[in-house]
Parts: structure tokens; C-alpha cells; sequence
């Protein structure tokens, strides 16, 4: 079976995408073609969306599922024309929340991930940045401003578990990997223990590892799975010598792993 998927907004389009995605990944079996179609703010673009749904109906031979955030009622009544199913996600939870707070929503597009409030923009900018420069164990002199420093073997995951966590929830996050010559030592290095209770572990399996490793230094003992296992052992075994929580990475997205660290940790988030 095959259909397609319209995310339709006046702004963006994230919040219509990323709800729409949610609900569709619970539906295995069905081949979805999705297609994003942000800034439908004018009968004109709207026309031109409306063209693209009833292609996409012929082709399919069924209706497009819709999710739209559109606001303007005119654009949505053009829309509304075209040979699709529709899954409003404004209209099927803003009724509700009027009715519950008593008051009526703005209807206001984009506000979701507009810059409404500069303090908060600004915080997860220079997380961002925080995350960039303390990458790969860069500026140690600034750990003390981290709000966390992931710790573990190269290429398991740190990098983009901390700028996930840095863009989506305004967390300082600074990564240190342990290489060959920090685990040729016993213990930790002296800049991770002055900052111990700031230390979460990442770990792979060694397969993973080796696979990830060849795609950057194929045929070399950076990627050879003895080598592999080695480090994981060696890291494995010191995360449990200091009493270090850490994580698993091998079956888990990014998304996965920084909302189980923040959740095991209790990181307070810095933006909403």
C-alpha cells in the first residue's frame, strides 16, 4: 500500500511534521511518501498545495493524509477543496484548551519556533556554541560551566548527543573522549575527576563500534574489532570503578539517549 503525506503550515511546518511522524510510525506496512510544504500564506500558495495533494491523490489512487497547521481560515478553505484526508492538528486540540482555560486561543502562527523570547534564543545559541568548543575534550579550562561532560570511546555517540541536547534543551554539554592513551593509564584523567559529578559514561557494543569506525579510517587498527573491544572493556570497567552511570547507545537514537540522560541525571531544561 502505498500513501502520501501533506504537512502543511503558514509557518514552519514542524509542529505539523513532527506530529504527523509520530502518529504515522505506529502504522507498519504502509509505504508513506512524506512531503513538507511550510510558508502557505496566500491563496496563490495555497492553490499550488492544492495542485500537488490531488496529484499525489491520482497517482496513489487514494486521498493524501493531510496535518496542517494552517491559521488563516481563507487558506484553509482552499485547501480544504483538494481530495484529501485532513488531520487539523489547531482545531483538534486548541477547542479543548479554550474551553478548559476559559479563554480563546491567539492563533497566532509560527510562535512555536519563532524567537518570542530573546533570554531563551539566546540560551540555546550559546549552548550550541558551548557544545562546539568543548567538543573532543576542547577548552577543559571551561568544565566548570558544563552542565554535564559525557565521557567515553571515540565514535560512540558524544558529539551529537551533546549538540542534541545544546539546540533542543539549552543543556551545556561538553564531551571527552577516552583515547588509547588515557586508557594505557589506570583511573581517570585528573581534569574528568575534578569535575566527577559532572561525568556520564557512553558505551557501544564493539561490532557497532568497528562498523562506524571503518566508514572513517577503513582497514586500520582505529576500527579493528579487537581494538574495539579492548577500549569498550577498558571504558566499561572504569565507569564501573568510579561509579559512573552510563548508557548503552547501540540500539538508541539520539533523541533516545539525551532524554534518558537528562532523565537519569535530572537535568533541568534551559529552554522549553
Amino acid at each position: 500500500m502505498r500513501r502520501t503525506a501533506f504537512f502543511l503550515s503558514d509557518g514552519t511546518g514542524i509542529t505539523a511534521e513532527t506530529l504527523g511522524n509520530s502518529l504515522l510510525t505506529q502504522f507498519e506496512g504502509v509505504q508513506i511518501e512524506r512531503v513538507t510544504i511550510p510558508y502557505v500564506d496566500n491563496p496563490d500558495k495555497a492553490e499550488l498545495a492544492v495542485a500537488r495533494i490531488n496529484t499525489a491523490a491520482e497517482r496513489d489512487g487514494a486521498p493524501p493524509l493531510v496535518f496542517d497547521t494552517i491559521v488563516k481560515q481563507d487558506i484553509r478553505n482552499k485547501i480544504m477543496a483538494s481530495r484529501a484526508v485532513f488531520f487539523d492538528v489547531f482545531d483538534t486540540f486548541l477547542k479543548p484548551l479554550e474551553q478548559q482555560l476559559g479563554i480563546s486561543s491567539s492563533y497566532t502562527s509560527g510562535k512555536c519556533h519563532s524567537i518570542n523570547e530573546f533570554s531563551t534564543y539566546h540560551r540555546r545559541i550559546e549552548s550550541v556554541n558551548f557544545a562546539l568548543d568543548n567538543d573532543d575534550g576542547g577548552r577543559q579550562q571551561d568544565y566548570g560551566k558544563a552542565d554535564i561532560i559525557l565521557i567515553g570511546v571515540s565514535r560512540c555517540g558524544k558529539t551529537p548527543t551533546c549538540l542534541y541536547m545544546a539546540l533542543q534543551f539549552g543543556i551545556r554539554a561538553a564531551n571527552y573522549p577516552l583515547t588509547q592513551e588515557d586508557l594505557d593509564r589506570p583511573g581517570l584523567p585528573d581534569i574528568l575527576l575534578r569535575h566527577r559529578h559532572k561525568l556520564y559514561g557512553l558505551t557501544i557494543d564493539p561490532f557497532q563500534l568497528a562498523s562506524i569506525r571503518h566508514e572513517r579510517r577503513n582497514n586500520s587498527r582505529y576500527a579493528s574489532l579487537d581494538q574495539c573491544e579492548w577500549e569498550v572493556d577498558e571504558v566499561e570497567r572504569r565507569f564501573r570503578e568510579f561509579g559512573i552511570t552510563s548508557i548503552n547507545t547501540t540500539h538508541f537514537s539520539i533523541e533516545e539517549i539525551a532524554t534518558r540522560i537528562m532523565d537519569d541525571v535530572g537535568l533541568v531544561r534551559g529552554v522549553a
